[in-house]
């Protein structure tokens, strides 16, 4: 952004995201200075700057969580959306290089751009960037990509480094075992969590209600929920995780066999997160 007067002899913008100021005096260099001058910490148009500066970390914030349940709920987003979130860098830096499918499922690229009518510019596997104009671009879970371990690959041959995680993101398929009455996993039951679950998984994007950590996504039709039960002792601070389950929301629990596949892989990945089994992304069992 442009600098802006504040006080008698300094300029303030935001540099990085934090209040910078610089001399305007005759012998200034232009360049911004280490620290705040003493003559500005209380300066209401300081004080205004740093508002702004918490707005825009809010606003980027909702932006990846946003498009985070786009991608684990496979929504179908409207290429108008797309076109007016995108000029807005905040939006642009979360949905761009993000694995894009529009009227054909078997044409996957990367967003590189949208334009201001709503036409996609991706690059395909075949590395040529080509224009959509789908009413409606779905940015799909990773369990959902037939060529997932082809874009992975590509991905890194561009450089290519996602905001939000899809071609990283840890999957976990069902196991083919699956007991046709079974309504929990026990797995993680019984393992231990030494610093305080709820702010854990609040850190991770998962919401704490009562004694269980949940997550949500849509999937043929419905939201299915995922929930992990805890056991906390606030005295210690340690946690005792227990059975994972899934259900409807508002609706009946769900045997194992009827859990669609993302949500599978998004309730294991929250379980597995909370464990602490697993570290990083892009694993699987």
């Amino acid at each position: 952004m442009s600098w802006l007067p504040a006080g008698d002899s300094y300029e303030i913008s935001l540099v990085d995201g934090k209040v910078a100021a610089r001399s305007t005096g005759p012998r200034a260099a232009g360049r911004p200075l280490k620290t705040l001058p003493k003559a500005l910490r209380d300066n209401p148009e300081v004080d205004r700057l740093r508002q702004l500066a918490q707005w825009l970390d809010r606003h980027a914030a909702e932006c990846l969580a946003r498009v985070d349940a786009w991608v684990t709920s496979s929504l179908p987003v409207p290429a108008g959306l797309l076109a007016r979130v995108w000029p807005d860098p905040a939006w642009r830096d979360a949905l761009r290089d993000l694995v894009v499918i529009g009227d054909d499922p078997a044409e996957p690229g990367f967003l590189r751009d949208v334009t201001d009518t709503g036409d996609l510019r991706v690059v395909n596997l075949d590395g040529e960037t080509v224009r959509f104009s789908p009413a409606s671009a779905t940015l799909p879970h990773p369990v959902r990509l037939p060529d997932l371990a082809d874009l992975a690959d590509f991905a890194d041959e561009l450089g290519v480094a996602q905001r939000v995680e899809q071609l990283r993101r840890g999957t976990w398929g069902k196991p083919a075992d699956l007991k046709d009455r079974d309504t929990t996993i026990t797995h993680f039951h019984g393992a231990t969590v030494p610093n305080r679950l709820a702010a854990r998984a609040a850190t991770l994007g998962f919401r704490v209600s009562g004694s269980q950590v949940r997550c949500r996504v849509w999937e043929a039709g419905r939201t299915v929920e995922a929930a992990m039960w805890f056991d906390e002792d606030y005295w210690d601070s340690e946690a005792t995780l227990g059975a994972l389950s899934w259900s409807v929301v508002d609706g009946a629990t769900l045997r194992l066999t009827e859990v669609g596949p993302v949500a599978w892989s998004e309730g294991i990945r929250m379980a597995t997160a909370l464990s602490g089994a697993v570290t990083g992304t892009g694993k699987k069992e």
